[in-house]
């Protein structure tokens, strides 16, 4: 599953195929940093994004989820720049 690190959230996005089709889904998770180190917590459990467009191949659906994340990520930071300011 490749991930990508963003301000110490860890951000999974992958494809999987959709049973029954010939189309695969993009699929988003995303873990916070926890008080233990040796733990992350699950802020955004794994879930299917971007259910509207179903992808032809792997790749596709791969860049949607990666896109996806990004955004969910800016909107799970959100409330913490509104309370600091």
């Amino acid at each position: 599953m490749p991930t990508k690190t963003i301000d110490g959230y860890e951000i999974e996005f992958t494809a999987e195929p959709l049973p029954g089709t010939d189309h695969w889904g993009a699929y988003v998770a995303i873990l916070a940093p926890s008080a233990n180190p040796m733990h992350m917590d699950e802020v955004y459990p794994k879930q299917r994004v971007m259910a509207d467009l179903p992808c032809t191949c792997e790749a596709d659906a791969q860049a949607h989820a990666e896109q996806a994340a990004e955004t969910i990520l800016e909107q799970l930071r959100a409330p913490q720049k509104s309370a600091a300011d």
